[in-house]
């Protein structure tokens, strides 16, 4: 029921924000110096996928086939799996909170990736006003006992994993976004004080929090600075983007520095720059030009050019005939694959850290 319910919360999410990249208009974004980067090793980085139910029927990591599927196209094994969970699934009047995901962690973990687990404020199914899920209504304390419940089950568990959290909050399309829902300014990074809070009050340090916007193209969404809670309360950053390709209501088909480069900087530069960054959510269609070209300049560019990047988890999702799943086409595996084989791209071995919170891999 999680499974579904949360996939289908991301499938809302991204119809409207494809929605909102139709306000943009596509424009051309520079690199990071080539210069710059050849004077430095390649970074070491953690990747890995989140995988929808397209092979099996059931997504990871309720079901590990897709994962090993997925590792036979990389022919690596993956250092991050990522899923995830709303607040609580409701049928009608009637809702349910979910639990604390120790099977499917514990999945992973076995496995010898770390875990991304993406959990929002929310209930499935999804609806961008939702009050009972209010930023305010959290501040309030009214999910307090549910939240330090779940914090205790995670201090329970016990090993490390990254804690993704009212994800993408700089854009409109979810109903923890200011100026959503009737959430008013300064409510996001109170409220995501407030549950931090609460899993240090528990003693669940096993949480690596990362705090991860969506790509702003062209500098329209909210301010990034207005939404950071503070280098105390986030441990990593993080950043969505995708190449829609040529498809109606999108900017057009754009190279993966087009996408990333503005926000990557501008986080970097200014908002945290102390902090490592991962990619949570990164994909590329086929429509209008080459995938398996824009996977290969990906993997290069992440390290050689990004070097505050030090974790990459691609979107292999099926979600409205965008095609983002690699194993839809030979040529994209072949090039993810090609991308991937370099050893700074590190494989499932992370299977017994105990530290918390997690840090990058060596260089």
């Amino acid at each position: 029921m999680t499974k579904t319910r949360a996939k289908s919360d991301r499938a809302a999410g991204r119809l409207l924000r494809l929605g909102a990249c139709c306000l943009f208009a596509s424009s051309l974004l520079l690199a990071p110096s080539a210069a710059a980067a050849k004077q430095r090793p390649p970074a070491s980085v953690y990747w890995g996928a989140q995988i929808g139910d397209q092979m099996t029927g059931e997504a990871a990591p309720w079901d590990m086939t897709p994962v090993y599927r997925f590792q036979h196209i990389a022919d690596k094994g993956l250092s991050l799996i990522e899923f995830g969970s709303p607040f609580a699934e409701c049928d009608g009047d009637s809702c349910v909170t979910t639990k604390f995901p120790s099977t499917p962690l514990e999945n992973v973990r076995r496995y010898g990736a770390i875990p991304v687990f993406s959990w929002n404020s929310t209930a499935s199914p999804p609806s961008v006003e939702q009050p009972d899920f209010s930023l305010g209504t959290l501040i309030s304390g009214r999910y307090d006992s549910y939240i330090r419940d779940f914090a205790i089950k995670a201090k329970e568990w016990g090993k490390p994993f990254f804690l993704r959290f009212n994800w993408e909050m700089n854009g409109f399309w979810f109903p923890w976004s200011e100026g959503i829902n009737g959430n008013t300014p300064g409510q996001y990074v109170a409220a995501w004080r407030h549950v931090h809070d609460i899993f240090t009050s528990v003693g669940a340090t096993n949480a690596t929090w990362v705090w991860c916007p969506n790509v702003d193209l062209f500098n329209t969404l909210t301010p990034l600075g207005e939404l950071y809670p503070g280098d105390a309360y986030v441990d990593w950053t993080g950043l969505d983007g995708f190449n829609w390709g040529k498809r109606r209501g999108s900017p057009g088909w754009q190279s993966f520095n087009q996408v990333f480069h503005r926000t990557y900087k501008r986080i970097v530069t200014r908002v945290a720059p102390g902090k490592p960054m991962m990619l949570a959510e990164v994909a590329s269609s086929d429509k209008g030009g080459s995938k398996a070209a824009w996977i290969k300049d990906m993997l290069a560019k992440v390290r050689h050019r990004y070097r505050k990047i030090r974790a990459v988890v691609w979107y292999d999702v099926d979600d409205r005939g965008t095609n983002w799943p690699i194993e839809h086409h030979k040529k994209a595996g072949n090039a993810f694959r090609s991308g991937i084989d370099p050893s700074a791209y590190r494989p499932n071995v992370f299977g017994g850290i105990v530290q918390g919170p997690i840090q990058p891999p060596p260089r």
